[in-house]
């Protein structure tokens, strides 16, 4: 049986994630005091007992989902599941590319809490508020929805940010072209589409300043070869080279998160099972929305799922 270790993004925090983790496991507390360490912050402070609001700020949701995930990881390994002996690939969902990237030994925990506290800032910063927006469209598959974005564009920025399955795909840029891109997608047949409460226009050609940004940090960072493949987001294909996964980090900046066919690609190689690791289990929903038939997915978030995992 093949399996796929998968890796949560923003929108899946919650206060108090992986605290009973870093409980009950000695090495997923050490990540959380690594995070800390790196960061120079008390950041295991805000995701266990802080606001919300301050939580989901982009700079601070990024490096704690990361966090959680690994703390995940850890509390697995300990009981004798590792990423290079139980799963085929790896792959995130936008920052969650950094989480399966620091699961299979790429990036350190520390340099992957630095680079998503930068890249958090970078993506906030890249466009003043109130200028960008993102939406979901909900019913109309990938080839629908990039046709609604060119046509709601006019001359701005509308792209297609999130495929993330069938039937539903997110779009980002200028705030009047993505309001335009919800009312053309209503008349041409969508269940939903709806604005949606993000702080930037994450995945389009307006997070140019952030790319760059994340380019010169990127090249200061070791990123060594994975244990395992890393599925990613801007190709949809398994990847093992360093120097290609740090280019592709960057085009993931502006790129579109190809999750629906990272996931189809995935399966065609044979997996089977999807677990996911970290917070949340958006992932597992969309991975049965895309693969139809036989498949398995598993939440991993807290101890009780770790020792079920172990079987």
């Amino acid at each position: 049986m093949s399996r796929a270790f998968v890796f949560p993004g923003q929108g899946a925090q919650a206060i108090g994630m992986g605290r009973a983790l870093a409980e009950a496991y000695p090495a997923a507390r050490a990540v959380f005091d690594e995070v800390d360490a790196a960061l120079g912050e008390k950041l295991s402070a805000l995701i266990w007992e802080g606001d919300i609001a301050e939580l989901t700020l982009t700079q601070n949701a990024q490096p704690a989902l990361m966090a959680t995930s690994l703390a995940a990881v850890r509390a697995l390994e300990a009981e004798g599941i590792s990423v290079a002996s139980h799963a085929a690939f790896v792959a995130g969902h936008s920052l969650g590319e950094y989480s399966a990237l620091t699961a299979a030994g790429a990036i350190s925990v520390s340099d992957a809490a630095r680079l998503l506290r930068v890249r958090g800032r970078a993506m906030q910063e890249a466009v003043p508020v109130g200028v960008g927006a993102m939406a979901a469209l909900l019913g109309l598959d990938y080839e629908a929805a990039v046709a609604v974005a060119a046509e709601a564009a006019q001359g701005e920025v509308c792209q297609a940010a999130n495929d993330n399955d069938p039937a539903q795909v997110v779009v980002s840029g200028h705030k009047a072209a993505v309001e335009r891109a919800v009312e053309i997608a209503k008349a041409k047949g969508a269940k939903r589409a709806l604005i949606l409460p993000v702080s930037a226009p994450f995945h389009c050609a307006l997070m140019q300043p952030a790319a760059r940004v994340m380019a010169e940090a990127l090249a200061a960072v070791v990123i060594g070869k994975p244990v395992v493949p890393v599925v990613v987001n801007v190709r949809a294909e398994a990847v093992t080279e360093p120097d290609r996964i740090r280019d592709l980090l960057v085009a993931q900046v502006t790129g579109s998160v190809r999750w629906r066919e990272s996931v189809q690609w995935m399966a065609g190689a044979g997996v089977t099972e999807f677990w996911e690791i970290g917070a949340g289990k958006a992932l597992s929903g969309m991975v049965k929305r895309i693969v139809s038939g036989e498949v398995v997915t598993r939440a991993v978030a807290t101890p009780e799922d770790v020792l079920a995992a172990k079987g």
